[in-house]
């Protein structure tokens, strides 16, 4: 298959995806970035958001907190503290968590040094519910 690319999405605890696709959009910190097979090589750091694989049968979505991204000419390696699929999200423990991540942040001024990660973590788990609102049960 022409035009293909390795994609890992790799957690501290196991590798979540191992992929050949063809296409991998993910949310850079400084702002959202597309590969495609023979990129030029670089290195970033993600924020909480979507990544999208598509190859030409199918696709899918993963949420992610933030992390880091290694780009290569045949190769993209997303190292994330973790990643959600849509048929993952437990609603009920998202929405409990993020009820308690709200109210730390509430509690936080913007020049705390917590503040951001607070901050990113809010908006991870509401990426989480808006992912799994979208699945078709």
């Amino acid at each position: 298959m022409a035009g293909v690319f390795l994609l890992e999405i790799v957690t501290p605890q196991k590798v979540v995806l191992s992929k050949e696709v063809e296409e991998v959009t993910a949310p850079g910190r400084d702002g959202e970035f597309g590969v495609l097979r023979e990129h030029t090589p670089f290195i970033t750091t993600l924020k909480p958001g979507r990544v999208v694989w598509k190859n030409a049968t199918e696709s899918e979505t993963y949420v992610v907190d933030g992390g880091f991204a290694e780009v290569w000419p045949d190769r993209t390696n997303l190292l994330v503290n973790m990643a959600v699929r849509r048929e993952d999200v437990q609603m009920d423990r998202v929405k409990e968590e993020l009820k308690e991540a709200e109210a730390t942040l509430s509690g936080l001024k913007e020049d705390e040094p917590e503040y951001r990660k607070a901050e990113e973590r809010v908006e991870f788990l509401k990426l989480q519910l808006e992912l799994a609102g979208s699945r078709r049960d």
